[in-house]
């Protein structure tokens, strides 16, 4: 365990030199501490159940066990965390709408700025999740479109929020950032922050990426339609 205030990641990454170099910045940086590393998927689990990390920074394709089955079993331990970063070559990726869809909070490209990684651990560890809002909407069209809903949940499972509450889900969906929607709905910033709040607890949700893509599971938002 880290001590208080230092956010403890885990760095899981096939290829040596990319594994190594991400631990080896992350650990310089006040405030982080490099818990361990792990070469694939299974030994990003092992690792986080024995760590209890707050962040994981996970390849998507490692042999063995990918990225996307070590979000799935880390994100249904149910434990508050780690929060899962995906680390990818190309923005959209199929692998990584798959991971988003397992439970990861956002995504990194891997020629990322160091102050840009930075960044995305602390929001990550906060709670918050990592996708600009446009970047959200235009991966999640793109692959929703393409592959089957095969588990999809259905409409009523939105039956618990309130319409305006359904209408801000929406509209953060298509893509629309928190002051976007304040905007469009001529209501403070602060209020749409409640709102989001109250979806992903009636929702049981982890953060605001999952919501997007549960309003495209529900169909309360339809691939490929204009926002």
């Amino acid at each position: 365990m880290s001590d208080p205030g230092t956010i403890s990641i885990v760095v899981a990454d096939d290829h040596p030199v990319v594994r190594t170099g991400f631990a080896t910045l992350l650990d310089a940086q006040p405030g982080f501490s490099v818990a361990g590393t792990a070469e694939d998927g299974g030994e990003a689990v092992r690792v986080c159940a024995e760590l209890s990390p707050d962040v994981v920074l996970m390849d998507v394709r490692m042999p063995g066990m990918d990225g996307i089955e070590a979000t799935r079993r880390i994100v249904a331990s149910g434990a508050d965390r780690p929060r899962v970063l995906i680390l990818t070559t190309f923005d959209l990726d199929e692998y990584v709408y798959d991971a988003l869809r397992a439970g990861a909070s956002g995504f990194l490209l891997k020629d990322v700025t160091a102050e840009r990684l930075f960044d995305a651990v602390r929001v990550v560890a906060d709670g918050d999740a990592l996708l600009a809002p446009a970047v959200t909407r235009r991966l999640i069209d793109e692959f929703a479109l393409l592959k089957p809903r095969q588990g999809a949940l259905p409409a009523a499972t939105l039956d618990v929020l309130t319409p305006r509450e359904k209408q801000v889900l929406r509209l953060v969906a298509d893509g629309l950032s928190n002051a976007e929607v304040a905007a469009r709905l001529v209501v403070t910033e602060e209020t749409v922050k409640t709102h989001v709040s109250r979806i992903l607890t009636k929702l049981a949700l982890r953060d605001r990426t999952q919501a997007v893509i549960t309003a495209y599971e529900t169909g309360l938002v339809v691939p490929g339609a204009k926002p």
